[in-house]
C-alpha cells in the first residue's frame, strides 16, 4: 500500500519528464537553429551560471520584493473591504457599482495612467500588483460573506450569542474558503502582472532581465526566466494551499 502511495505522489514527474525529454531531442535534432531554441541542458547551463554570477538573484529579488509588497497591500485592503461590503448590505450597495465598473478593467490597462501620474519608479509595479490583487480578493471575500446561509447567525442570536461573536465565529470561518480561492487567483495574477510591467517600463526584476534578453537573442536566459516565474507562481500557489489546510481544519 505505501510504494502505490509513493508511485501516486511521483505520478506527476512522468509528464515533465517527457516534456523535458521532448525538448532535448528537439533541440538535439537541429530542426531550430540553437540560438532560437536551446536545448534544455543548455538553459539549465545558463540558468546555473545566471545564478552562480548573482544575476539571477538580484532580479529574482526585486520582482519578489515588488510582488509581496503589493499582494500584502491587495489582500489586506481587499479582505477589509470585502468584509465590511459583505456584512453591511448598506456598504454594499453604495460600493458595488463602481467595482463592478473598475473590476474587468485589466491591471495592465492602468499602466499608462500611472506613467503620466506616479512616473516611472519602484512605486509603479507594486501598484500595479496591487490592483491585479486587490480585485480578485475583494470579489471572493464579498461573494464568500454574502452566500453566508443568514439562518446561521439568526440562530445564534436566538442562542443569546452577540453579534461581534457570531461574526468572528460564525460569518469569518464559513467565508474562509472563498478568501483564499482569491488569494490563489491573486497570487498568479500578480506574478503576471509584475513580469509585464517589468518588460515595460523597470529597469530591474525579472520581466526587465526577460526584455533585455530579448535584444541579445538570449533565447536561454528567458527560458530561465520563464522558468523561474512558473516555480515562484507553483510555489505561492502551493504556500496558499497549505495554509489554508492549516487555518481552515474544518473543511
Amino acid at each position: 500500500m505505501s510504494s502505490k502511495k509513493s508511485i501516486d505522489r511521483l505520478s506527476w514527474l512522468t509528464p515533465l519528464i517527457l516534456l523535458l525529454s521532448s525538448w532535448e531531442l528537439i533541440a538535439r535534432l537541429n530542426i531550430f537553429p540553437e540560438y532560437l531554441f536551446p536545448s534544455f541542458t543548455k538553459t539549465l547551463l545558463s540558468g546555473y551560471i545566471l545564478a552562480r554570477d548573482g544575476i539571477l538573484l538580484i532580479n529574482l529579488l526585486a520582482s519578489f520584493t515588488r510582488v509581496i509588497v503589493g499582494f500584502l497591500i491587495g489582500t489586506f485592503m481587499g479582505i477589509s473591504l470585502g468584509i465590511l461590503m459583505g456584512y453591511k448590505e448598506s456598504v454594499y450597495k453604495a460600493l458595488h457599482p463602481i467595482f463592478s465598473l473598475l473590476m474587468p478593467i485589466p491591471a495592465l490597462g492602468w499602466l499608462p495612467l500611472l506613467i503620466l501620474w506616479i512616473g516611472v519608479n519602484e512605486a509603479l509595479p507594486v501598484l500595479l500588483v496591487f490592483i491585479c490583487s486587490f480585485f480578485p480578493v475583494l470579489y471572493n471575500t464579498v461573494s464568500g460573506i454574502r452566500s453566508i446561509d443568514r439562518g446561521y447567525l439568526d440562530m445564534a442570536r436566538s442562542l443569546g450569542v452577540s453579534s461581534r461573536k457570531a461574526f468572528f465565529d460564525i460569518v469569518i470561518p464559513l467565508a474562509l474558503p472563498s478568501v483564499f480561492t482569491g488569494l490563489r487567483l491573486e497570487a498568479g495574477m500578480a506574478w503576471r502582472t509584475i513580469v509585464a510591467a517589468e518588460m515595460i517600463a523597470i529597469p530591474v526584476g525579472i520581466g526587465a532581465l526577460m526584455i533585455t534578453s530579448q535584444y541579445l537573442i538570449r533565447v536561454d536566459v528567458i527560458m530561465v526566466c520563464l522558468g523561474v516565474l512558473a516555480l515562484m507562481t507553483l510555489s505561492s500557489e502551493k504556500l496558499l494551499i497549505w495554509l489554508e489546510n492549516k487555518i481552515v481544519k474544518w473543511r
